[in-house]
């Protein structure tokens, strides 16, 4: 049941202030910045960085399973996938138990980058957190898994279903 808003209702409502925009906005803010610093120092692209993450701790992987782990659609997905391979830095290898599927691995390349990033991403991330009490991101993390769990309970897809 879809509920009415009213017009004084609706001129209040701060967008500024709405939390699905304003998560969008931080969201979108942080990955710009580090994107900016993992093109200056390795040449990635926002969609070819979580690529390599995701890999590099989850292994060989199909590239479907890359978009649900990394909340990014399939066509994102598939076109960070191939850059990664024309670089040299992916492969493709044929499932042996189901030959129609292909799972992804990084190159030593691959691997090499990977193994630059990690160090980048958590001193940007250690940058981006200076000032915040340990406390404090605790309870971040803690609301940010009780988001993710209300958001599946509403029946969110956790892949982005091509709206990134």
């Amino acid at each position: 049941m879809r509920r009415e808003s009213k017009p004084a209702e609706a001129a209040a409502f701060a967008l500024d202030r709405f939390l699905p925009y304003r998560l969008s906005v931080v969201t979108k803010r942080a990955s710009r910045l580090f994107a900016r610093r993992y093109s200056e120092a390795f040449g990635l692209s926002i969609p070819e960085w979580p690529v390599l993450a995701g890999l590099g701790r989850f292994g060989r992987l199909p590239g479907s399973e890359i978009a649900e782990r990394t909340a990014m659609g399939k066509v994102k997905v598939s076109r960070a996938v191939r850059q990664l391979h024309d670089r040299g830095l992916l492969a493709r290898e044929e499932d042996a138990a189901d030959r129609r599927v292909h799972r992804l691995v990084m190159t030593p390349e691959g691997r090499q980058v990977h193994a630059g990033i990690v160090p980048l991403a958590r001193g940007l991330e250690a940058e981006l957190l200076v000032g915040l009490a340990a406390a404090d991101l605790v309870a971040l993390q803690a609301l940010l898994d009780q988001l993710d769990r209300r958001l599946s309970e509403m029946g969110a897809e956790a892949a982005a279903d091509g709206l990134d």
